[in-house]
């Protein structure tokens, strides 16, 4: 049987959801996604304060104690997402894209550079110059100051993607202090506030990467 693609992405603005709740929705809607219950979809929200470990990543690259932590009010999670370790908090915003691979045609690694070049576009619109680089996944910038912009981290099941990414647009950044994230703390990590002096309008920067999400799914070419 064959089954047309959708469009367009669903939007599911969630909020501020705690990272374990928000994994067990991403568990939900693959298999609903695997069964073409629900066409693709992309969850935006924020999360409370979280330190999280991808498949390669363990508490080495962690500074303090998960005791430590928890005093602080910072929960740590171990995740299935690829990478090592990052932090997720307020102000950033997260998205976990439940996209069907198989039926779009594209390999993870094409996927990976769409969700770039989508975060690249939205930032642009934002006024602020972002960047792939190609020996580092996730987004740049070289303005001042500069580091790493946005995070990204995916997994796939049976062709369905979940998790995604994170866009520093004003989150506390003493928080990066704890962690040595992605493994290449020293490049450092950057915020759209710290970049252009005045917070961004959450709402209107999430339209932006999902309409720039949606052209990048469909247009995306790459030999990875």
């Amino acid at each position: 049987m064959t089954v047309s693609i959708q469009p367009t992405l669903e939007v599911r603005d969630l909020g501020l959801v705690p990272y374990d709740k928000a994994t067990r929705l991403q568990d939900e809607l693959v298999e609903q996604r695997l069964r073409n219950e629900i066409p693709d979809t992309l969850l935006l929200l924020e999360h409370p304060p979280v330190i999280t470990l991808g498949r390669r990543g363990s508490m080495t690259d962690v500074y303090v104690s998960e005791v430590d932590l928890a005093r602080r009010g910072i929960a740590v999670e171990r995740t299935t997402r690829g990478g090592l370790v990052t932090y997720h908090g307020p102000g950033q915003l997260v998205g976990y894209p439940i996209v069907h691979l198989r039926q779009r045609g594209l390999t993870v690694p094409c996927y990976v550079r769409a969700l770039e070049l989508a975060i690249v576009d939205a930032l642009a619109e934002t006024g602020i110059a972002g960047r792939i680089d190609e020996d580092h996944i996730g987004v740049w910038t070289d303005s001042n100051p500069a580091g790493k912009m946005a995070a990204i981290g995916v997994a796939q099941r049976r062709g369905v993607t979940l998790h995604g990414f994170a866009v520093n647009l004003q989150p506390d950044l003493s928080y990066f202090s704890l962690i040595n994230p992605c493994g290449i703390g020293s490049l450092g990590v950057t915020s759209a506030v710290a970049v252009l002096g005045h917070p961004v309008d959450m709402a209107a920067f999430k339209a932006r990467v999902t309409d720039a999400l949606d052209r990048q799914l469909a247009a995306v070419a790459c030999s990875r």
